[in-house]
């Protein structure tokens, strides 16, 4: 019960300094570099070395390249149907195919079924992040640029440069060969941090301005990203018969609204910010409700 209080006062608590301006409005920023530099890496050196490898753990990684790939083939016949520029087309697929697995995803996964699954959850994410960095970085390039050209060292450099991308292979690779079990006391503290910043700073960014001429567009990417994301991955999960944590972390982590990254690739490269800072919020505040329904389709199947 205490990490649905912790939810619910962090969000308010952001949106509550925001609307006051007791807070500076670029504040955000700073919690969010602390939170990719620090923060998120922590929690990879504190869960993967840890994590046991089997071909069932391949399964969060395939979950969440499909939910991409999904998200792209989805919104690529509803702009079409609608006739949409490229640009729009773009802040659909950043909007809809990407899950905001750590910031909403890792508390939300704490407070349904404890802190020791963030270690399939890490998993989840990095795949998450692997495929915005690659295929949302793509999007983005193509609906923002004249020229749609997409340069391939660019992409490949945002990759590898990402802060908690980088936490994630040296856990894997330095735990092989080091006993990471002496910093661990520190990487608890820095990992905790995650879950009340995180909120905190998801509530400074909710913004609701100008939500109904835009309805439309929200609700299609909401029944993707909310319904028919986490319900492709349950379908998997029964297909392959994946079974127990990791078909249910993955399902869950796939229900998780859309990513906070994507408004800022999406300012970067010039698209419709509006609409996808829209989408954030909206789906962050449904998503709370949806993640709940979620979590007991998947207690009963699985």
């Amino acid at each position: 019960m205490i990490n649905f209080v912790l939810i619910i006062v962090c969000v308010v608590a952001g949106m509550i300094f925001k609307s006051t301006k007791t807070i500076h409005p670029d504040a955000h920023k700073g919690i969010n570099t602390w939170l990719l530099y620090i923060a998120l890496p922590a929690v990879s050196f504190k869960y993967l070395p840890k994590v046991v490898w089997s071909w069932e753990m391949l399964f969060p990684i395939l979950s969440t390249v499909l939910a991409a790939i999904g998200g792209w083939v989805f919104m690529l016949f509803y702009s079409r149907m609608k006739n949409y520029s490229r640009r729009s087309r773009s802040t659909m697929e950043l909007a809809s195919g990407y899950s905001n697995t750590s910031f909403i995803g890792f508390p939300l996964i704490t407070a349904f079924y404890g802190e020791k699954y963030l270690s399939i959850a890490i998993i989840c994410d990095q795949t998450m992040f692997l495929m915005l960095s690659t295929m949302g970085i793509v999007a983005a390039l193509k609906g923002g640029s004249k020229s749609g050209k997409v340069d391939p060292k660019f992409i490949l450099k945002r990759l590898v440069t990402f802060p908690p991308f980088i936490g994630c292979v040296s856990a894997l690779i330095l735990s092989q060969f080091i006993d990471l079990d002496f910093a661990e006391p520190m990487f608890d503290k820095l990992a905790s941090t995650v879950a009340p910043l995180a909120l905190f700073s998801v509530g400074l960014q909710l913004k609701f301005n100008g939500w109904r001429k835009l309805i439309p567009q929200i609700s299609t990417s909401m029944l993707y990203k909310l319904i028919l994301m986490p319900l492709m991955v349950l379908i998997l999960a029964l297909a392959f018969r994946i079974k127990g944590d990791i078909a249910k972390i993955s399902i869950f982590e796939a229900a998780m609204p859309t990513v906070i990254t994507s408004s800022i690739i999406a300012e970067q490269y010039r698209l419709n910010t509006k609409l996808i800072n829209l989408i954030i919020g909206i789906s962050i505040i449904v998503g709370f409700v949806t993640t709940g329904i979620w979590y007991e389709i998947i207690e009963f199947l699985f």
